[in-house]
């Protein structure tokens, strides 16, 4: 570990913007607060105030809940005083780094066993978007995941989703069968009436070209619906 020159002081002399870089080197990024790792996001604070106290206020945006910041915009970032463009990008970068460090665990297991596994992978992905957006996993004979794609994304109240592109985009995946699966920014986990006609259609679209249809899940931070758990697939 480099040491520091005593001309440096001890911690507590050390600048505000400098303490959390400084604390994860001594103790290791597990030891440090959101505030903290946030700060260092930030790197560098304005004129009158430290990268920690900006920390603590975009902290605030979310009520303190990284779940709720992570819903947030680089627009919303930017409306504390002192976080710009480069700042914000960061912050949004390294949220959306989370997001698919967890989401991805499910990608390496060899094989899906159960709705509710594909809902947790499923409200990672979504959880944070306050519209509608519309995903199809794409899957091989040992039903483990080729790749998913967001088809369509939607206003408050809903999305269309083209049977049509996804079928060629589970084509050109190679896939044996498919998941489809949106989430409710509501939280009413309900199917309506479009989401059975279009999961009806698509069933019946995918058999032609002998593309099997596993599913359709809603997800909202409520919990998940699966059409197959309630055997309306």
């Amino acid at each position: 570990m480099e040491k520091f020159s005593s001309s440096q002081g001890s911690i507590k002399t050390w600048a505000a913007d400098d303490r959390p870089r400084e604390k994860m080197m001594l103790k290791g990024a597990v030891a440090l607060s959101n505030s903290e790792l946030l700060a260092i996001l930030i790197n560098h604070g304005s004129k009158t105030r430290s990268a920690l106290d900006l920390a603590k206020e975009i902290l605030l945006l979310g009520a303190n809940n990284l779940n709720e910041l992570g819903k947030l915009s680089i627009t919303d970032f930017q409306k504390v005083k002192g976080i710009g463009n480069a700042k914000a990008i960061s912050i949004a970068a390294a949220l959306e780094l989370g997001r698919r460090r967890y989401s991805e665990e499910i990608l390496k297991r060899t094989k899906i066993n159960s709705s509710s596994e594909i809902a947790g992978y499923l409200k990672t992905l979504l959880k944070d978007f306050n519209y509608e957006v519309f995903v199809a996993l794409f899957l091989n004979r040992s039903l483990k995941i080729i790749s998913y794609e967001i088809i369509s994304k939607g206003g408050i109240s809903g999305t269309v989703a083209d049977p049509r592109i996804i079928l060629k985009k589970a084509l050109e995946a190679g896939a044996s069968s498919l998941i489809i699966c949106h989430n409710h920014p509501s939280g009413n986990l309900q199917p309506s009436k479009q989401d059975d006609a279009l999961t009806q259609k698509i069933k019946t679209a995918s058999q032609y070209l002998d593309i099997n249809l596993l599913d359709h899940i809603i997800v909202s931070e409520e919990g998940y619906y699966s059409y197959a758990d309630e055997e309306r697939i």
